[in-house]
């Protein structure tokens, strides 16, 4: 029985994997479309999650799902019913940004430590924080969206070792690698963009 239980919680884990990896890697191609991709990552890793007690990432999962249904409308279609540019964050976004962090840190924290059994409130409470910063960034085509997302990162690495998720662990750590490509991708496009812009006028 038990047996089962782990075969099928990582199965389901290399199939949510799969879509977030797809999904990773069209958001560094700058493609909308990743959004459809981690839609579905997002709805196998919340049963997941919620079967290890990790309760607060399950509403990081809620949020992840709002963000990317908003983040493929706007990425697709924007403000002005196009595609939305990258661009690099206001000191008013930087501020919303940080804010969203901080907010959501403290609520986190209180809810997982006081209403849930989890073992990790903190550390958990943590990765959602600068998660929900970064997908809210991501969701607004803004290049400081894989810095937020990258310190989640780096905090839910041993977290999931911690609770024996190990394949999500180790898509953890390739979606830090990404990440680091996936700034340095979206750099040079800004900048080509800008040398376009540039040669034209």
């Amino acid at each position: 029985m038990i047996e089962d239980y782990l075969f099928h919680l990582t199965l389901l884990q290399i199939i949510g994997t799969a879509f977030g990896v797809v999904q990773v890697l069209l958001a560094r191609k700058n493609n909308p479309n990743n959004y459809l991709f981690g839609i579905i990552s997002i709805l196998i890793s919340m049963w997941v999650l919620y079967r290890s007690q990790l309760y607060g990432d399950i509403i990081l999962n809620l949020y992840y799902f709002v963000m990317s249904v908003y983040g493929w409308f706007f990425w697709k279609f924007g403000k002005q019913k196009k595609e939305s540019p990258i661009s690099y964050s206001s000191k008013q976004e930087h501020i919303k940004a940080l804010g969203i962090a901080v907010v959501c840190f403290s609520i986190m924290v209180y809810w997982l430590q006081y209403h849930t059994n989890t073992d990790v409130p903190i550390w958990d409470a943590f990765v959602s924080a600068f998660a929900w910063a970064g997908m809210w960034l991501m969701a607004k085509r803004k290049m400081e969206n894989w810095i937020y997302l990258n310190i989640s990162n780096i905090i839910a690495i041993p977290l999931l070792f911690h609770k024996g998720l190990y394949i999500y662990a180790g898509l953890t750590i390739f979606l830090f690698i990404v990440a680091v490509s996936g700034y340095i991708k979206w750099r040079n496009i800004i900048k080509n963009e800008r040398n376009e812009q540039y040669t034209t006028a």
